[in-house]
């Protein structure tokens, strides 16, 4: 079996997902995995083997699907703005705000692979974002809005998110949040925006559907 690399990636992804509108955004198109393909189906340690990390970029997550969904309702959130898409995945928070808008979009995601795949959604949806593959947390490149779906699911990288988007909001920075009730979500320090009712995949989820929060840090 030949090992797969970010380069040889494109045909791999066409593969094994299709082109899909997610539940909440029917206005996004996204090459997602479903019951259909066998990347579904494939364990960890096949996906090991082959050279591929969990492939967050072939599901919509339901945090970033209510982003998003806010995002295209509230355009002028991002509209002439620098847009930081934090833990992009399948690229479709971005998406999102380059339709609505945005003067220059960022998807950030150490995923290398999420390079193809965000290249493959951008251009269904035809829209060009740039692509930032390290770790950028820590940093700041003048980002108007930052953009981050689903990513208060783990303590240490919680504890690492929060003194960064701290100091992004002291300078000025809009930082939006969508969060299905993730373990890590701050108790404090958010003001809420909208909530969604998102549907998901129960292989993915613990439910059908998420109430789904997106949060402003104040």
């Amino acid at each position: 079996m030949t090992a797969l690399t970010p380069h040889s990636a494109r045909q791999f992804i066409l593969d094994n997902t299709a082109l899909m509108a997610p539940p909440h955004v029917p206005e996004i198109l996204l090459h997602l995995a479903d019951e259909a393909h066998d990347l579904w189906q494939r364990t960890e340690d096949e996906l090991v083997e082959i050279g591929l990390p969990p492939p967050f970029w072939a599901f919509a997550w339901a945090g970033g699907q209510g982003l998003a969904r806010y995002i295209l309702d509230n355009p002028d959130t991002v509209r002439g703005k620098r847009v930081l898409d934090f833990a992009s995945g399948s690229g479709l928070v971005g998406i999102a705000a380059a339709r609505v808008g945005a003067a220059e979009v960022t998807a950030a995601d150490i995923d290398p692979f999420c390079a193809t795949a965000i290249r493959l959604n951008g251009e269904a949806n035809g829209v060009g974002i740039d692509f930032l593959g390290t770790d950028c947390i820590g940093t700041d490149a003048g980002w108007d809005v930052i953009l981050a779906g689903d990513v208060f699911y783990d303590k240490s990288f919680a504890d690492r998110l929060m003194p960064w988007f701290a100091t992004l909001k002291a300078r000025g920075g809009e930082i939006l949040v969508g969060d299905p009730g993730r373990s890590y979500l701050p108790r404090s320090g958010l003001e809420p925006l909208a909530v969604y009712e998102v549907a998901v995949t129960r292989a993915l989820e613990d439910s059908l559907v998420k109430r789904t929060t997106v949060w402003r840090f104040a």
